[in-house]
């Protein structure tokens, strides 16, 4: 990918009057950062936009101002959106010493289709959607690159060992750490059509009914008994 850049001039208006400059599709910028002073600057709103959806939080981006030649190598450090609107309204981007290694967030991004999906019917999962890398700001990649026909099966997954990086390029998530796997489907316990989940067994009704008999025939026995004892 070239590098991306933008261009930027200084911004004088600050505080709640900043709302006109949005209002004129104009989004204020605060530069930061390695080696300089914190400045406020200002650009036009779709080119910010652009820049900030290309760039994430790992793509370094060069900065620069008007009516200085100094090219600011930055990070998208902060981007705010209209809790209502979702409009971008704010955006600050760090300077970063491009000799020394820093950390940011790389996305991974897995296409195809399992075949574990396709053939047996499962759902891919991705519990682990960006790692963690350690690098010099020009080197990190803008993404990790994962190829779904891989994973044939359920036992089949992705670990962030599998995650191809360079020797400039320390991962540092865990090797074991798990990236995405496919999942089986759910299998729905079938259920009559009465809705009563299966047939109740039969009552057994001869021993019921002899204990019924049992039951009245000791009854009996016993009255007569104790009827001949009060007569005596």
């Amino acid at each position: 990918m070239e590098g991306l850049a933008i261009a930027t001039d200084k911004r004088e208006i600050t505080g709640k009057k900043v709302a006109t400059l949005r209002r004129s599709g104009i989004t204020p910028i605060h530069l930061y950062g390695n080696g300089i002073e914190s400045q406020s600057l200002q650009c036009d709103t779709a080119t910010v936009n652009k820049v900030v959806l290309q760039a994430g939080t790992n793509i370094p981006v060069t900065v620069t101002v008007a009516g200085n030649p100094e090219e600011n190598v930055c990070f998208v450090r902060e981007v705010q959106y209209h809790p209502v609107t979702d409009r971008l309204i704010h955006v600050d981007f760090m300077k970063v010493d491009v000799t020394r290694s820093v950390r940011a967030e790389v996305p991974i991004i897995i296409s195809g289709l399992s075949p574990a999906v396709r053939n047996m019917g499962g759902t891919l999962l991705q519990p682990l959607q960006s790692v963690t890398v350690e690098a010099l700001p020009m080197d990190i990649p803008p993404m990790f690159s994962l190829n779904a026909d891989l994973l044939i099966d359920f036992d089949t997954n992705f670990y962030v060992s599998d995650l191809e990086a360079p020797e400039n390029i320390t991962i540092v998530n865990d090797e074991e750490d798990l990236v995405a796997g496919v999942v089986a489907p759910r299998i729905e316990r079938e259920v009559s059509l009465d809705g009563d989940g299966g047939e109740e067994p039969e009552e057994d009704t001869d021993s019921e009914d002899g204990q019924a008999e049992e039951g009245g025939d000791g009854s009996t026995d016993s009255d007569s008994s104790q009827g001949d004892s009060g007569d005596s």
